[in-house]
C-alpha cells in the first residue's frame, strides 16, 4: 500500500504565475513577442554564420552553437509557460515534467561551458594574437565545443535519472514557471539529502568555477588592453569582450544565486523571475549583442539580404 502511495503522483500542475491572474493577458503578450524575436534573432545567426564561409572561424562557429543552445533552451520552457499563463495553470504528465528538466540541464550546461569557451578563445586573440591560430585550432575547437555539450549531456542525463528516481506522493503543484531541479524537488516526499550535497557540488564546479575562469581570463584581457597604443584598437577589443561580458554576468549571476542557494533562500517569484534572466533574457540579448557591434556579422547579413533580393527579382 505504501508503495501505491509513493507512485500516485503521475502529473504535475504548473502554477507559473498564477497569483498574479490580473497579468497573465499582459505577460502572455509580452512573453509570446520575447519568444518569438528569440527565435527569428537565434535563427539568423545560425543561418548567416552557416552559409558565409568567411565566419566559418572558432569565433563565429562556438557563436553558431550558443544560438543553437539559446535556441532550443528557449523552446524547452516557453511555448510549455506560454500554455500556463493562457491557462492560469496547466498539468504536464510526469514524464513529460523530467523531460523538460533533463532539456533545461542539457542546454543549461552546455552553455555554461560554451560562454567559457568563448572568453578563453577571445583571450587567445587578444592576449596572444602572433599565436592564436596554433592555440586555437580546429582540434582544439572541436574538443571544447564537443566537450560542451556532452558535459550538457551527462548532467542532464545523471541528475534527471537521480530526481526521477525519488517517490512523489503528496502534494503535486510546482509553484515555477517549469520543471527546474530545486522546484520539482520540493514535492518529493523522501530524503533527498545526498542529492542536494551532489547538486551543490555539481553546481559549484559546472558554473561557479567556469565563471571565475571567465573572470581571470578577461582580468587578462583588461590589461592586454590597456597596452595597445592606440585609441580605436582599445574601444575596438573592449567593446568585442564587452558584450560578451554582459551575456555572461546575466546568464551565470542569476543561475548561481537560483542554484547555489538553500530552497528556502528566496520567495518562489523571487525564484520565477530569476530562471526567467537566464531562461528567457540570455536567448533573447546573445543575439543582439554579438550581432548589433559586430561589423563582420552586419556584413554577412547584408550579403545574405542582397542575395535574397535578388533571387526575387530574377
Amino acid at each position: 500500500m505504501k508503495r501505491q502511495n509513493q507512485s500516485s503522483v503521475v502529473e504535475f500542475i504548473l502554477l507559473g504565475f498564477s497569483n498574479f491572474p490580473e497579468l497573465q493577458g499582459q505577460l502572455f503578450g509580452v512573453f509570446l513577442v520575447i519568444y518569438l524575436v528569440t527565435l527569428i534573432g537565434n535563427a539568423i545567426i545560425i543561418v548567416i554564420i552557416s552559409l558565409d564561409q568567411n565566419l566559418h572561424v572558432p569565433m563565429y562557429l562556438f557563436l553558431l552553437n550558443l544560438s543553437v543552445v539559446d535556441l532550443s533552451f528557449s523552446t524547452v520552457i516557453m511555448p510549455e509557460m506560454l500554455v500556463v499563463l493562457s491557462t492560469e495553470k496547466t498539468t504536464i504528465s510526469f514524464g513529460g515534467c523530467f523531460a523538460q528538466m533533463y532539456f533545461i540541464l542539457l542546454f543549461g550546461g552546455a552553455e555554461c561551458f560554451l560562454l567559457g569557451a568563448m572568453a578563453y578563445d577571445r583571450f587567445a586573440a587578444i592576449c596572444h594574437p602572433l599565436n592564436y591560430q596554433m592555440i586555437m585550432n580546429k582540434g582544439v575547437f572541436m574538443k571544447l565545443v564537443i566537450f560542451s555539450w556532452a558535459l550538457g549531456f551527462m548532467l542532464g542525463t545523471v541528475q534527471t535519472s537521480w530526481v526521477s528516481s525519488f517517490p512523489f506522493c503528496g502534494l503535486n503543484e510546482i509553484n515555477h514557471i517549469s520543471c527546474e531541479t530545486p522546484a520539482v524537488l520540493e514535492l518529493a516526499c523522501a530524503d533527498t539529502f545526498l542529492f542536494e550535497i551532489y547538486a551543490f557540488t555539481g553546481t559549484f564546479l559546472i558554473i561557479l568555477v567556469p565563471f571565475l575562469l571567465i573572470l581571470l581570463s578577461y582580468i587578462r584581457i583588461l590589461f592586454a588592453i590597456l597596452k595597445i597604443p592606440s585609441t580605436t584598437g582599445r574601444q575596438k577589443a573592449f567593446s568585442t569582450c564587452a558584450s560578451h561580458l554582459t551575456s555572461v554576468t546575466l546568464f551565470y549571476g542569476t543561475a548561481n544565486m537560483t542554484y547555489l542557494q538553500p530552497t528556502s533562500g528566496y520567495s518562489p517569484e523571487t525564484k520565477k523571475l530569476m530562471s526567467l534572466s537566464y531562461s528567457l533574457l540570455t536567448p533573447l540579448l546573445n543575439p543582439l549583442i554579438y550581432s548589433l557591434q559586430n561589423s563582420e556579422m552586419k556584413r554577412a547579413l547584408m550579403k545574405l539580404w542582397r542575395r535574397r533580393v535578388v533571387l526575387h527579382t530574377i
